[in-house]
């Protein structure tokens, strides 16, 4: 598969780690390819452009830059590019402010999430949530004692949420899809949820779990 990744940071280059190793090609879009040059060369199989021509390249698109940089990441990308394409939205709408008592702050309501934001910019694009809940250090094929973790998500397109699903489980996740892109508005919310032991005990490396009784 040829994936596109906007963005350069740690997420960007977890994800790029794991979809080569699953044998996929990546460009990842940046406005500064030189500061992947050392590790584009590490990695076989993925390469630096611009965000345009990450978006152009990929049959799937990952949107993971920060959340405040989201919809310009997109612009930037082209609409035309990622039009009906899955993108996988691993943004969260965190604000520029620090936590109180471990817990972040969002610049959305509970009444809309970020997702929710980008699909009514981009009309034509296929968003799916996910990777938003966990640690970049445990996205790539966790190893947990309790057995796989749950990765949540949601999306107004099936097609698209079946292709996310089929990189969850080959990324050694088991997925919950809880709906439309209104859930977005509780899957945001696990990045708080997710972060407060990080913050409070300096922990980084836990998931989450749902435990059904069928």
């Amino acid at each position: 598969m040829k994936v596109g990744i906007l963005g350069s940071g740690d997420v960007a280059k977890a994800l790029t780690s794991g979809f080569v190793k699953h044998g996929h090609q990546v460009i990842l879009g940046t406005r500064d390819t030189g500061k992947l040059k050392d590790f584009v060369a590490q990695h076989k199989g993925a390469q630096a452009s611009s965000f345009a021509e990450a978006a152009k390249f990929g049959e799937v698109v990952v949107l993971a830059v920060k959340g405040t940089a989201a919809a310009d990441a997109l612009k930037a990308a082209g609409a035309a590019n990622l039009a009906n394409k899955p993108v996988i939205d691993a943004t969260n709408p965190i604000a520029d402010a620090a936590p109180t008592n471990g817990v972040l702050k969002f610049f959305t309501s509970h009444d809309q999430s970020l997702m929710e934001l980008l699909q009514s910019a981009f009309p034509n694009v296929r968003f799916v949530k996910a990777f938003n809940s966990v640690g970049n250090a445990a996205m790539v094929n966790p190893q947990f004692p309790g057995g796989k973790p749950t990765m949540f998500i949601c999306g107004n397109d099936d097609k698209a949420k079946a292709t996310v699903r089929g990189i969850l489980d080959q990324l050694g996740w088991e997925t919950a899809d809880m709906g439309k892109a209104e859930a977005a508005r509780a899957i945001e919310p696990l990045c708080m949820l997710w972060c407060i032991p990080g913050f409070l005990r300096n922990d980084w490396f836990h998931a989450f779990k749902l435990l059904q009784s069928s």
